[in-house]
């Protein structure tokens, strides 16, 4: 698969985009700006760290392995999605105790409680979203016809 400057800027934007607009529901005016960025600038954060140095490393190893198709792509954005649960989770437990300040429980005491919550969904899915759109865009630029004359 070839790395494509587009698909890096826009593909992780979509998922920030979209959850951060799912919040806005019974906002108005400058709060509606506000909560908009509050967690847009977090899930950027994530999205665009995690694309960087976890899932264009991984894609560009795996490609020069095998051929990589969108189903594969996908598949591996999903995984990595799922994985990054877990950084996310221990940062949530380091300040998980009395006052946001140390813990009272152990990490793997914490993880299944946290991990049963329904929007953990979310990290898969937003792997899968983020490396499906990737792949749509770099294929798409490849497929498009030379436009220059001569």
């Amino acid at each position: 698969m070839r790395f494509t400057w587009t698909g890096l800027l826009v593909a992780p934007l979509l998922v920030p985009a979209l959850f951060s607009a799912l919040f806005l529901g019974g906002f108005d005016g400058f709060k509606t700006l506000l909560v908009f960025l509050v967690l847009m600038i977090p899930t950027c954060i994530i999205s665009y760290g995690t694309t960087i140095f976890l899932f264009l490393p991984c894609l560009f190893v795996l490609s020069k392995l095998r051929r990589m198709t969108g189903v594969s792509v996908c598949l591996l954005g999903l995984v990595l999605g799922a994985v990054m649960f877990v950084p996310v989770t221990y940062m949530d437990w380091q300040s998980s105790g009395p006052d946001s300040g140390p813990p009272t429980e152990s990490f793997f005491t914490f993880l299944p409680r946290w991990a049963a919550d329904p929007l953990t969904a979310v990290y898969p899915l937003a792997g899968l979203i983020t490396a499906g759109s990737y792949w749509w865009i770099g294929t798409r630029r490849l497929r498009q016809p030379d436009s220059t004359l001569g």
